[in-house]
Protein backbone atom coordinates (compact mmCIF):
# COMPACT_ATOMS: atom_id res chain seq x y z
CA UNK A 1 0.00 0.00 0.00
CA UNK A 2 0.90 3.51 -0.37
CA UNK A 3 -0.19 6.69 1.86
CA UNK A 4 -1.60 9.34 -0.20
CA UNK A 5 -1.21 7.67 -3.39
CA UNK A 6 -2.51 10.36 -6.59
CA UNK A 7 -3.52 7.03 -9.02
CA UNK A 8 -6.51 6.29 -6.09
CA UNK A 9 -7.21 9.96 -5.70
CA UNK A 10 -8.00 10.52 -9.03
CA UNK A 11 -10.41 7.40 -9.48
CA UNK A 12 -12.13 8.45 -6.50
CA UNK A 13 -12.99 11.63 -8.35
CA UNK A 14 -14.33 10.92 -11.70
CA UNK A 15 -16.50 12.85 -12.60
CA UNK A 16 -13.82 16.18 -11.82
CA UNK A 17 -12.50 17.39 -14.69
CA UNK A 18 -10.42 20.45 -13.76
CA UNK A 19 -6.70 20.91 -12.35
CA UNK A 20 -5.62 18.20 -9.71
CA UNK A 21 -3.05 18.77 -6.25
CA UNK A 22 0.31 16.60 -7.48
CA UNK A 23 -1.60 13.89 -4.97
CA UNK A 24 -4.55 13.95 -7.31
CA UNK A 25 -7.00 15.62 -4.83
CA UNK A 26 -9.58 17.81 -7.28
CA UNK A 27 -8.40 21.43 -7.04
CA UNK A 28 -11.69 23.84 -7.04
CA UNK A 29 -10.57 26.94 -7.93
CA UNK A 30 -10.08 29.47 -4.96
CA UNK A 31 -12.78 31.61 -6.39
CA UNK A 32 -15.62 29.38 -5.97
CA UNK A 33 -14.02 28.89 -2.69
CA UNK A 34 -14.37 32.70 -1.66
CA UNK A 35 -18.00 32.41 -3.36
CA UNK A 36 -18.43 29.35 -1.37
CA UNK A 37 -17.51 31.31 2.13
CA UNK A 38 -20.44 33.51 1.83
CA UNK A 39 -23.72 30.88 1.35
CA UNK A 40 -25.69 29.21 4.35
CA UNK A 41 -25.35 25.75 5.12
CA UNK A 42 -28.86 25.61 3.91
CA UNK A 43 -28.01 26.94 0.90
CA UNK A 44 -25.04 24.70 0.20
CA UNK A 45 -27.38 21.28 1.31
CA UNK A 46 -30.64 22.18 -1.36
CA UNK A 47 -28.38 21.22 -4.47
CA UNK A 48 -26.32 18.08 -3.11
CA UNK A 49 -29.50 16.28 -1.75
CA UNK A 50 -31.67 17.00 -4.75
CA UNK A 51 -29.01 14.99 -6.54
CA UNK A 52 -28.95 12.37 -4.20
CA UNK A 53 -25.86 13.27 -2.00
CA UNK A 54 -27.80 12.57 1.50
CA UNK A 55 -25.04 11.75 3.67
CA UNK A 56 -22.63 15.20 3.50
CA UNK A 57 -23.72 17.01 6.59
CA UNK A 58 -22.92 16.75 10.31
CA UNK A 59 -23.93 18.87 13.05
CA UNK A 60 -22.64 17.30 16.24
CA UNK A 61 -19.79 18.71 16.65
CA UNK A 62 -17.77 21.31 18.87
CA UNK A 63 -16.43 24.59 16.98
CA UNK A 64 -13.27 26.77 18.16
CA UNK A 65 -14.68 29.31 16.78
CA UNK A 66 -18.38 29.11 16.54
CA UNK A 67 -18.92 32.37 14.37
CA UNK A 68 -16.63 31.56 11.92
CA UNK A 69 -17.40 30.18 8.59
CA UNK A 70 -14.73 27.88 7.34
CA UNK A 71 -13.95 26.69 3.78
CA UNK A 72 -11.39 25.14 2.07
CA UNK A 73 -10.55 21.82 0.10
CA UNK A 74 -10.46 18.50 2.22
CA UNK A 75 -6.99 16.12 2.83
CA UNK A 76 -8.74 13.16 5.02
CA UNK A 77 -7.08 10.54 7.13
CA UNK A 78 -8.15 7.16 8.82
CA UNK A 79 -6.95 6.27 12.36
CA UNK A 80 -8.09 2.89 13.83
CA UNK A 81 -7.40 1.42 17.70
CA UNK A 82 -3.65 0.16 17.62
CA UNK A 83 -3.21 -3.37 16.43
CA UNK A 84 0.92 -3.82 17.45
CA UNK A 85 1.66 -5.77 14.31
CA UNK A 86 -0.24 -3.20 11.54
CA UNK A 87 0.72 -0.40 13.40
CA UNK A 88 4.77 -1.59 13.40
CA UNK A 89 4.53 -2.38 9.60
CA UNK A 90 2.38 0.62 8.83
CA UNK A 91 4.73 3.53 10.56
CA UNK A 92 8.08 1.60 9.74
CA UNK A 93 6.85 1.42 5.43
CA UNK A 94 6.00 5.43 5.78
CA UNK A 95 9.46 6.16 7.85
CA UNK A 96 11.48 3.84 5.38
CA UNK A 97 9.49 3.49 1.89
CA UNK A 98 8.13 6.89 2.32
CA UNK A 99 10.81 9.16 4.16
CA UNK A 100 8.09 10.56 6.45
CA UNK A 101 8.77 11.55 9.74
CA UNK A 102 7.02 11.54 13.60
CA UNK A 103 3.75 10.31 14.25
CA UNK A 104 0.60 9.23 11.98
CA UNK A 105 -0.84 12.52 12.29
CA UNK A 106 1.91 14.83 11.75
CA UNK A 107 2.54 12.91 8.26
CA UNK A 108 -0.60 14.71 6.90
CA UNK A 109 -0.27 18.03 8.51
CA UNK A 110 3.13 18.35 6.77
CA UNK A 111 1.27 17.68 3.55
CA UNK A 112 -1.16 20.78 3.42
CA UNK A 113 -1.22 23.37 1.10
CA UNK A 114 -2.71 27.05 1.64
CA UNK A 115 -6.83 26.64 1.64
CA UNK A 116 -7.21 22.91 3.08
CA UNK A 117 -8.98 21.51 5.82
CA UNK A 118 -7.87 18.59 7.52
CA UNK A 119 -10.69 15.60 7.83
CA UNK A 120 -9.95 12.87 9.92
CA UNK A 121 -11.84 10.01 11.44
CA UNK A 122 -10.24 9.36 14.72
CA UNK A 123 -13.50 6.43 15.03
CA UNK A 124 -14.91 9.17 17.75
CA UNK A 125 -11.52 8.76 20.18
CA UNK A 126 -11.39 11.22 22.78
CA UNK A 127 -9.06 10.02 25.68
CA UNK A 128 -6.26 9.55 23.93
CA UNK A 129 -7.38 10.47 20.92
CA UNK A 130 -6.45 14.29 20.69
CA UNK A 131 -5.17 14.63 16.93
CA UNK A 132 -4.05 17.97 17.46
CA UNK A 133 -3.29 20.10 20.20
CA UNK A 134 -1.37 23.83 20.22
CA UNK A 135 1.66 23.34 17.94
CA UNK A 136 0.04 21.03 15.02
CA UNK A 137 -2.70 23.51 15.05
CA UNK A 138 -0.35 26.84 14.57
CA UNK A 139 0.73 24.52 11.93
CA UNK A 140 -2.03 23.80 10.27
CA UNK A 141 -2.76 27.67 10.29
CA UNK A 142 0.75 28.07 8.98
CA UNK A 143 0.28 26.12 6.39
CA UNK A 144 -3.38 26.50 5.01
CA UNK A 145 -3.77 30.48 5.98
CA UNK A 146 -7.68 30.24 6.09
CA UNK A 147 -7.91 26.71 6.86
CA UNK A 148 -8.48 23.98 9.73
CA UNK A 149 -9.45 20.90 10.77
CA UNK A 150 -12.71 18.74 11.08
CA UNK A 151 -11.90 15.75 13.45
CA UNK A 152 -14.28 13.42 14.58
CA UNK A 153 -12.47 12.43 17.65
CA UNK A 154 -10.64 14.55 20.48
CA UNK A 155 -8.41 17.57 20.27
CA UNK A 156 -5.87 19.18 23.76
CA UNK A 157 -4.63 22.68 24.11
CA UNK A 158 -7.82 24.27 23.50
CA UNK A 159 -6.79 27.64 25.25
CA UNK A 160 -4.31 27.72 22.70
CA UNK A 161 -6.12 26.80 20.21
CA UNK A 162 -8.68 29.43 20.40
CA UNK A 163 -5.58 31.83 19.94
CA UNK A 164 -5.27 30.90 16.72
CA UNK A 165 -8.01 33.29 14.51
CA UNK A 166 -6.47 32.31 10.93
CA UNK A 167 -8.03 28.81 11.34
CA UNK A 168 -11.14 26.78 12.98
CA UNK A 169 -11.61 23.33 14.12
CA UNK A 170 -14.39 21.32 14.85
CA UNK A 171 -13.98 17.86 17.17
CA UNK A 172 -15.82 15.82 19.28
CA UNK A 173 -14.34 16.91 22.69
CA UNK A 174 -11.54 17.14 24.44
CA UNK A 175 -8.94 15.61 26.71
CA UNK A 176 -5.37 16.58 28.41
CA UNK A 177 -3.95 13.35 26.91
CA UNK A 178 -1.77 13.00 24.20
CA UNK A 179 -2.55 11.08 21.42
CA UNK A 180 -1.84 7.75 21.65
CA UNK A 181 -2.79 3.67 20.33
CA UNK A 182 -4.09 4.84 17.06
CA UNK A 183 -3.20 3.59 13.71
CA UNK A 184 -3.83 5.50 10.50
CA UNK A 185 -4.73 2.93 7.82
CA UNK A 186 -5.12 5.23 5.02
CA UNK A 187 -4.68 8.91 4.12
CA UNK A 188 -6.86 10.72 0.82
CA UNK A 189 -9.15 7.91 1.28
CA UNK A 190 -13.06 8.06 1.77
CA UNK A 191 -13.63 9.23 5.28
CA UNK A 192 -16.89 9.30 7.74
CA UNK A 193 -17.57 12.17 9.87
CA UNK A 194 -20.48 10.77 12.00
CA UNK A 195 -22.92 10.06 9.53
CA UNK A 196 -21.39 12.05 6.56
CA UNK A 197 -19.03 10.75 3.66
CA UNK A 198 -15.79 13.04 2.82
CA UNK A 199 -13.58 12.54 -0.45
CA UNK A 200 -10.00 13.74 -0.56
CA UNK A 201 -10.52 17.46 -2.47
CA UNK A 202 -14.42 17.68 -1.46
CA UNK A 203 -15.23 21.07 -0.32
CA UNK A 204 -15.67 21.56 3.02
CA UNK A 205 -18.40 24.10 4.57
CA UNK A 206 -17.90 24.84 8.11
CA UNK A 207 -20.69 26.89 9.77
CA UNK A 208 -22.23 27.71 13.16
CA UNK A 209 -24.68 24.82 12.61
CA UNK A 210 -22.11 22.24 11.58
CA UNK A 211 -19.92 20.92 8.55
CA UNK A 212 -21.06 20.05 4.97
CA UNK A 213 -18.80 18.67 2.07
CA UNK A 214 -19.40 19.33 -1.20
CA UNK A 215 -17.97 17.11 -3.83
CA UNK A 216 -15.67 18.93 -5.81
CA UNK A 217 -17.25 18.66 -9.63
CA UNK A 218 -20.51 20.22 -7.87
CA UNK A 219 -18.80 23.02 -6.14
CA UNK A 220 -19.62 25.26 -8.56
CA UNK A 221 -22.88 24.52 -8.91
CA UNK A 222 -23.26 24.72 -5.44
CA UNK A 223 -22.36 28.15 -5.49
CA UNK A 224 -24.33 29.00 -8.47
CA UNK A 225 -27.67 27.80 -7.17
CA UNK A 226 -26.92 29.81 -3.92
CA UNK A 227 -26.08 32.99 -4.74
CA UNK A 228 -29.31 32.48 -7.28
CA UNK A 229 -31.18 31.71 -4.10
CA UNK A 230 -29.59 35.13 -2.30
CA UNK A 231 -30.06 37.54 -4.76
CA UNK A 232 -33.60 36.70 -5.84
CA UNK A 233 -34.29 36.99 -2.05
CA UNK A 234 -32.94 40.21 -1.78
CA UNK A 235 -35.29 41.42 -4.66
CA UNK A 236 -38.30 39.78 -3.18
CA UNK A 237 -37.70 41.60 0.03
CA UNK A 238 -37.30 45.27 -1.43
CA UNK A 239 -40.74 44.41 -3.76
CA UNK A 240 -42.43 43.00 -0.48
CA UNK A 241 -41.42 45.97 1.68
CA UNK A 242 -42.97 48.23 -0.99
CA UNK A 243 -45.71 46.00 -1.41
CA UNK A 244 -45.11 45.64 -5.13
CA UNK A 245 -45.91 42.10 -4.77
CA UNK A 246 -47.30 39.65 -2.18
CA UNK A 247 -45.46 36.61 -0.25
CA UNK A 248 -47.69 34.34 -2.66
CA UNK A 249 -46.16 35.84 -5.52
CA UNK A 250 -42.90 36.03 -4.50
CA UNK A 251 -42.96 32.42 -3.04
CA UNK A 252 -44.86 31.48 -6.78
CA UNK A 253 -42.96 30.65 -9.81
CA UNK A 254 -42.33 34.31 -11.37
CA UNK A 255 -44.17 35.64 -14.62
CA UNK A 256 -42.34 37.11 -17.04
CA UNK A 257 -42.96 40.92 -16.29
CA UNK A 258 -42.12 39.45 -12.79
CA UNK A 259 -38.53 38.10 -13.94
CA UNK A 260 -38.40 41.53 -16.45
CA UNK A 261 -39.07 43.86 -13.42
CA UNK A 262 -35.90 41.64 -11.60
CA UNK A 263 -33.54 41.77 -14.49
CA UNK A 264 -34.03 45.52 -14.52
CA UNK A 265 -33.57 45.81 -10.37
CA UNK A 266 -30.58 43.08 -11.14
CA UNK A 267 -28.67 45.79 -13.77
CA UNK A 268 -28.80 48.67 -11.63
CA UNK A 269 -28.95 48.02 -7.97
CA UNK A 270 -25.63 48.19 -5.80
CA UNK A 271 -26.66 45.53 -3.84
CA UNK A 272 -26.52 42.85 -6.79
CA UNK A 273 -23.19 43.92 -7.96
CA UNK A 274 -21.14 41.21 -5.97
CA UNK A 275 -23.89 38.79 -8.35
CA UNK A 276 -22.77 40.08 -11.69
CA UNK A 277 -21.73 36.95 -12.50
CA UNK A 278 -24.63 35.30 -12.86
CA UNK A 279 -26.89 34.79 -15.93
CA UNK A 280 -30.64 33.80 -16.55
CA UNK A 281 -31.15 32.56 -19.43
CA UNK A 282 -32.79 29.19 -18.26
CA UNK A 283 -35.27 30.49 -15.70
CA UNK A 284 -36.24 33.14 -18.35
CA UNK A 285 -36.98 30.00 -20.80
CA UNK A 286 -38.75 28.43 -17.82
CA UNK A 287 -41.15 31.19 -16.96
CA UNK A 288 -42.08 31.48 -20.79
CA UNK A 289 -42.66 27.99 -20.91
CA UNK A 290 -45.00 28.19 -17.93
CA UNK A 291 -47.11 30.88 -18.93
CA UNK A 292 -47.40 29.01 -22.63
CA UNK A 293 -49.47 26.52 -20.50
CA UNK A 294 -52.67 27.25 -18.64
CA UNK A 295 -53.46 26.59 -14.68
CA UNK A 296 -53.53 23.17 -15.40
CA UNK A 297 -51.02 23.07 -17.71
CA UNK A 298 -52.31 22.60 -21.09
CA UNK A 299 -51.43 24.51 -23.83
CA UNK A 300 -52.82 27.75 -24.59
CA UNK A 301 -54.76 28.26 -27.51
Amino acid sequence: MKFNHAEDTIQLSPLWQGERFPDGRPKVPSSVLARLSRITLEEAWGPLWSRGYLYQFEGDLKIIHPNKVMVGRAVTAVMVPKRPDLHDTLLRYGHEQEGRQGFFNQWVIDSLQEEDVVVIDMFDKIYQGTYVGGNLSTAIAARTKTGGAVIWGGIRDIQQITQIEDINVYYRGSDPTAIADVTMVGMNVPVRIGRAVCLPGDVVLGTPAGVIFIPAHLAELTATHAEKSQIRDLFGFTRLSSSTYTTAQIDAPWTIEMWHDFLQWFATDPAAIPYQHLTWEQELEEARSNESCGPSGSVRL
